[in-house]
């Protein structure tokens, strides 16, 4: 009997299924490929099981298997992290042929990857690229910058098509902008005159996840929300509990493109300043009269971008003004 056990480089090492370790405390002989010096082979040995390391390739890895279970033991095979195509292709192509074999060959799983666990691929890859590629190991936050807005808008376009593979692509993109910058600052120096210095990937996740966890009490807590209006308002409440901010207009970024901070700044002003009586219009309606008042502003040679960032700031002195 031949049991070749498969695990996956993104679990840890030693949780593997029960079927996994039950073949190898049942085997006559473990073996692995020689110069495997993987986290597996380590927690089996670790384990107190004994690991016999293969010499040669796939076909002499394939003779070992088969001359030990010829002579009626019963044999596990440890896959390493690569996978070992070429074996397992042997494997394969053995058991299709005739007359089948006198013994039994199972190919089990000993782990399997959870949910995400693609993203510990993409920290190792991104981390080879720091370490090796010559134009990866030049940049920075700011030479950065610009990717990360293009591909900001790249994915909005995405959405905007409705072309899900596309924005499946451009998400991986995006994701990619967050690894990078990421990465970077995991070489950071630590600050001898304050609290900043390194921080990895798993620092941003760890921060994200405890902001959901804490902006989301009706799922996390005991708090009660039955609607999204008493949700959004839970949110804003610990958001303004979280920031104490000096005003409702702090932390808007005014790079936003000018119609973005318009509506960014409207809300925040309807929180200060009385409300301004408006006829309710419809989608077309209103993309009609901001095109109409674009056309205007080009005959009248007039920056329609600079005049409404001209007019929200305006907005934001009357706003400030009055807290």
């Amino acid at each position: 009997m031949i049991k070749v056990v498969l695990t996956s480089p993104r679990v840890a090492p030693g949780l593997l299924t029960r079927a996994a370790w039950q073949a190898f405390e049942q085997a006559s002989v473990i073996g692995a490929a020689a110069g495997v010096e993987s986290p597996s082979v380590q927690a089996v040995v670790g384990s107190g099981l004994v690991v016999t390391s293969v010499e040669g390739g796939a076909d002499a890895q394939w003779s070992w298997l088969v001359s030990a279970a010829a002579s009626g033991q019963a044999v596990a095979w440890l896959v390493g992290e690569d996978g070992e195509p070429a074996l397992l292709r042997l494997v394969a192509d053995q058991l299709a042929r005739e007359p089948r074999p006198a013994y039994e060959v199972e190919i089990l799983h000993g782990s399997y990857d959870v949910p995400g666990a693609r993203l510990i691929d993409l920290v190792q890859v991104m981390d080879r690229l720091r370490r090796n590629c010559p134009w990866d190991q030049e940049q920075t936050h700011e030479s950065l910058a610009k990717y990360l807005l293009e591909e900001t808008y790249e994915t909005l376009e995405a959405i905007d098509t409705g072309d899900s593979a596309h924005l499946r692509e451009e998400l991986g993109d995006l994701l990619l902008q967050v690894a990078f910058h990421s990465r970077i600052a995991e070489e950071t120096e630590q600050d001898p005159d304050g609290d900043d210095g390194p921080w990895s990937i798993d620092d941003v996740a760890a921060g994200i996840v405890e902001k959901l966890i804490r902006r989301h009490p009706h799922v996390f807590g005991s708090v009660d929300a039955t609607d999204v209006a008493t949700v959004e308002a839970n949110w804003e409440t610990i958001k303004a509990a979280e920031k104490q901010r000096s005003s409702v207009l702090e932390g808007i970024p005014t790079a936003l493109p000018a119609l973005a901070l318009a509506d960014k700044v409207l809300s925040r002003a309807s929180k200060v300043l009385p409300a301004v009586e408006t006829s309710a219009l419809g989608e077309e309606q209103v993309g009609a009269a901001l095109l109409d008042l674009v056309r205007q502003a080009r005959a009248a040679g007039v920056d329609p971008e600079q005049a409404l960032r001209n007019a929200v700031r305006e907005l934001a002195d009357d706003v400030r003004a009055a807290e």
